[in-house]
């Protein structure tokens, strides 16, 4: 009886809702029906797994808060509840499609700005009277990076020249005019350093997971990881860190799930033998936060190596190929030719190449220019001076074109009026 009673209530309550998702999860946050205030609306629709996505961009949002008020929206009630835990600033619950056009139609958004690809931003795009920014959650050579999607949105943010590149080899008609360079505003934060100060080299392992799809199947983990790892330890003096993607530590791959566990009794055991090394495996927290105490890092085609090149440019980097292509590396991965490349037929001479590396570097220089065509030429704390300034001209841009498109809706109204007396 009481099941019937919180049917027919819903349904009283919100018809449309109760068609949609009538035993489903309730709005949070906010008063369905009335306005939310807010200019920016930061549309997340996809469950905790895939929160990483969301959570670097979170201290730029909140710089952004101080300008031009942010209001998260999310789909899911446990990312809704994780979010919480994350940051200050204001986040709804819109769990199904009638609670999102209620909310943007009772509310008066700006612009909404996205952080993925995810197919529910489409839910978010039907909305007319905002624009709507992409603005990815990293910069990166993989495939993924670029997807017709972005042709549903009104401006998509990239941090430079390799990312406008990226777009036109990729995309079949995609107007370039929506692209607009503002570096990665990210790599302006300075996190608290997690690695304690050691007289040791420190070996960074950072590798990435095996992506949604083959074609975007990056990691060196279930192929030649441990093999990696092993090469690390063995070299004398150093410190190694180990920092996988999160998402590789609940790869649902047996074969993903032997090797990481095989990656971190290699480095527990290590630890084991020489307590004094300070060998770590971190799972979790900023990766930006242990660049500063690392002298080199080992990476595959992913955002991480891209940032490390950007804020540790004077150390050597080190890109792994699952596929043993360097033809194809070089070509989808222009960072990997600044970087000793590590394949499965190279693999056995790891150790003694990075031993040179941590006292020769013949890379500097090209680092350098592989930098400035990733970035640009900015300065730490203009990536942030860029996005803001960005943001507030596609909010300008809105009111003045919205104002137009009411004025133009007047004037038809009124010739229509006229014509029918």
């Amino acid at each position: 009886m009481g099941f019937l009673f919180t049917r027919h209530a819903r349904k009283t309550q919100d018809p449309h809702r109760f068609l949609d998702s009538p035993d489903g999860p309730v709005p949070d946050g906010y008063t369905p029906g009335e306005a939310v205030p807010g200019e920016i609306a930061v549309y997340f629709a996809d469950d905790p797994r895939k929160l990483y996505q969301l959570r670097q961009w979170l201290p730029v949002f909140e710089r952004l808060d101080a300008e031009r008020p942010v209001v998260i929206i999310t789909r899911h009630p446990r990312t809704y509840a994780e979010l919480g835990e994350l940051t200050g600033l204001r986040r709804v619950l819109a769990p199904s499609f009638p609670d999102l056009q209620n909310l943007y139609e009772t509310s008066d958004f700006k612009i909404a700005v996205y952080v993925n690809n995810s197919v529910q931003n489409f839910h978010s795009l039907r909305q007319r009277r905002m624009l709507h920014i992409h603005v990815n959650h990293g910069e990166s050579d993989k495939v993924c990076m670029v997807s017709n999607q972005v042709k549903a949105y009104d401006r998509v943010f990239v941090a430079g020249e390799a990312a406008i590149h990226r777009h036109r080899a990729a995309l079949i008609g995609f107007d370039e005019d929506r692209l607009v360079p503002v570096g990665r505003p990210q790599l302006d934060l300075s996190p608290e350093p997690l690695l304690p100060v050691t007289d040791r080299h420190t070996i960074l392992y950072a590798p990435t997971w095996e992506g949604e799809n083959a074609s975007n199947n990056y990691t060196s983990v279930d192929v030649f990881g441990p093999e990696i790892m092993a090469a690390a330890l063995a070299v004398p003096g150093t410190r190694v860190i180990y920092k996988p993607h999160p998402r590789v530590s609940i790869s649902p791959l047996p074969s993903m799930e032997s090797a990481h566990q095989r990656i971190v009794g290699l480095l527990e055991s290590a630890a084991q033998r020489d307590p004094g090394a300070g060998h770590r495996f971190i799972p979790s927290g900023d990766i930006l936060a242990v660049f500063e105490g690392c002298d080199l890092m080992i990476t595959d085609v992913s955002s991480v190596g891209l940032d490390f090149l950007y804020r540790r440019v004077s150390r050597p980097l080190m890109i792994a190929d699952r596929y043993d292509n360097a033809t194809r590396l070089l070509s989808d991965a222009p960072i990997s030719r600044c970087a000793d490349v590590i394949a499965p037929s190279t693999v056995a001479g790891l150790t003694a190449t990075l031993t040179e590396r941590l006292t020769s570097d013949p890379h500097r220089t090209a680092r350098e220019t592989m930098r400035k065509f990733y970035f640009g030429d900015l300065a730490p704390g203009e990536s942030t001076q860029r996005f803001l300034a960005a943001i507030a001209d596609a909010a300008a841009t809105r009111d003045r074109l919205l104002s137009r498109l009411d004025a133009s809706l007047a004037v038809l109204l009124n010739e229509t009026t006229g014509r029918s007396a």
